[in-house]
């Protein structure tokens, strides 16, 4: 029975510890991947079952010349669960190392999708910088991976590859 004592207490005492490490901010220096999220883009996405998704608030950042990444929640509430990513490619490397029938299937235009008038480019109150924010998509193409349905509780696993409303195939 001793014995049984202390292995509960031990125990206790190591996921008390776990816990509180699990709990505890990491201790970074402020340098992360997560930090420069600051361009706030909204668009409604054309989901992979043909229904209309969103409109979803992208928060992107550059991570190349070439390549902007943007993490895609559903609002803006702090606590938003984070339900997909998106990829801006340069359109010359986007159509150069994508087969065209996998980028019909997968990827979108984003001036086509600019050009519908559902983009829009979010706290940001100078119109030149907004204009030039957009031009600098418009040369870009986009691929989706949707990670958490809006009617799943929680994540299941299942990813899904949304486009823009406006897609148009290309054929070259």
């Amino acid at each position: 029975m001793r014995s049984s004592g202390k292995m509960l207490l031990l125990t206790s005492a190591l996921s008390f510890l776990v816990m509180g490490c699990m709990t505890t901010p990491a201790i970074s220096g402020g340098n992360s991947p997560t930090d420069g999220y600051t361009i706030h883009v909204q668009a409604p996405h054309m989901m992979a079952d043909g229904t209309v998704g969103g409109p979803y608030h992208h928060y992107c950042k550059g991570i190349s010349n070439e390549l902007l990444q943007c993490q895609l929640y559903a609002s803006t509430d702090p606590n938003a669960k984070l339900v997909a990513i998106e990829y801006f490619i340069a359109k010359d490397l986007a159509r150069k190392n994508v087969p065209l029938v996998q980028w019909n299937r997968a990827f979108h235009d984003h001036q086509v999708e600019i050009d519908t008038g559902r983009v829009q480019i979010l706290d940001i109150e100078d119109p030149a910088k907004v204009k030039a924010l957009a031009e600098a998509a418009g040369k870009t193409d986009g691929v989706i991976f949707h990670l958490w349905d809006k009617n799943k509780v929680v994540p299941d696993g299942t990813v899904s590859i949304p486009t823009s409303l406006g897609h148009v195939y290309r054929t070259e």
